[in-house]
């Protein structure tokens, strides 16, 4: 009998969109980045295929303004501003699509760098992204994002 191996490999892409928003309803801007899983993140996402996960689902959303590149083994961003309960989590096909906002007075700054938890303080991180090009929140506006994570055999 011959024993064929299969190689597979799985990737985790992520792309965060967000939405600055005037005190007058406008859309001020629109932005889109890249983001790496970090280590906590796929430790995460493998507990979730268990039939009784250990760790507790993702429940809030931190902005920063740290600059640093993500690496692999971050577990925190590198200067929280503010974190924000999600406002929902979805399934799109092989996406998983984090959502929240941030309201006015809340992350007001600079914001540079972003991720998904597991806590309203500490927790696990998902995934950072540090911003190409940085959002200047005022304190009037509104910052809505949308992080997806992606699962892809390859």
């Amino acid at each position: 009998m011959e024993v064929k191996i299969v190689k597979e490999k799985t990737l985790y892409r992520g792309i965060i969109r967000g939405w600055l928003i005037g005190a007058d309803g406008k859309l001020k801007d629109y932005f889109e980045f890249e983001n790496l899983v970090v280590d906590t993140g796929l430790e995460y996402l493998a507990d979730r295929e268990l039939p009784t996960p250990a760790m507790d689902v993702m429940s809030h959303y931190a902005i920063g303004s740290g600059s640093t590149a993500p690496v692999a083994g971050n577990t925190t961003l590198e200067t929280e501003l503010a974190r924000a309960t999600l406002d929902s989590v979805t399934r799109d096909g092989k996406k998983t699509v984090y959502t929240a906002a941030f309201l006015p007075g809340v992350g007001t700054g600079t914001i540079r760098e972003a991720g998904p938890f597991n806590a309203a303080a500490a927790g696990t991180m998902l995934a950072r992204s540090v911003y190409t090009t940085p959002v200047t929140k005022g304190a009037s506006d509104t910052y809505i994002t949308t992080h997806e994570i992606e699962k892809i055999a390859v």
